[in-house]
């Protein structure tokens, strides 16, 4: 009777029993946004095992926390999808990292970056994307360097700072230099 009433609810009525653990509000809340948060984590992350296990975490996360729900901020199934976005970019960060710690060299780390994930080759047949290449091409290496691994890898300052063991003013001034010859060469080419 109880669980055939909670059925009837909302999410947002579901939260506060969930947040004192009430294992039929999780269910519900689960079989509600479980193919959403999967579909969003395996575009993310590009594999099925790892979307598994990122949607695994953020039901944990979402068990652990749900008396963190605020209403007057989101629906549930953003909030649940906003975990698990940001669970899927924690999950690839650290898999970067722990392959540039195997390492210590970023190069390393870009060339393993799968095609389909780099969409270089798939875009390379638009001609803005061919333009983009030929200005990141025509950038001085550790400036080059610097816009791949934030581009390409996704690592912030800091993180790019660690790896290629500079101070992360360095690789900023380096990422602002860089950007700004990108675009002056995009500008020339347009004209």
């Amino acid at each position: 009777m109880r669980a055939r009433t909670l059925n009837r609810s909302a999410d947002e009525e579901l939260m506060p029993l969930l947040a004192e653990h009430d294992m039929t509000a999780f269910k519900l809340i689960y079989e509600r946004h479980a193919t959403a948060a999967y579909s969003l984590a395996f575009r993310i992350v590009g594999d099925r095992n790892r979307a598994e296990e990122v949607t695994q975490e953020a039901f944990v996360s979402l068990w652990k926390t749900g008396a963190r729900y605020d209403p007057d901020r989101s629906s549930v199934r953003s909030w649940l999808l906003a975990i698990v976005r940001n669970r899927s970019i924690d999950f690839i960060r650290r898999e970067a990292v722990q392959r540039v710690d195997a390492r210590r060299n970023p190069e390393d780390v870009l060339a393993d970056v799968a095609a389909s994930e780099r969409t270089e080759t798939a875009a390379a047949t638009h001609e803005s994307t061919r333009e983009l290449l030929g200005a990141l091409s025509a950038l001085p290496e550790d400036q080059a360097t610097v816009v791949k691994l934030a581009y390409y890898g996704g690592f912030s300052h800091s993180e790019i700072a660690g790896m290629l063991d500079a101070p992360v003013g360095t690789v900023k001034g380096r990422m602002r230099l860089g950007l700004e010859k990108m675009r002056a060469h995009l500008v020339e080419a347009a004209g």
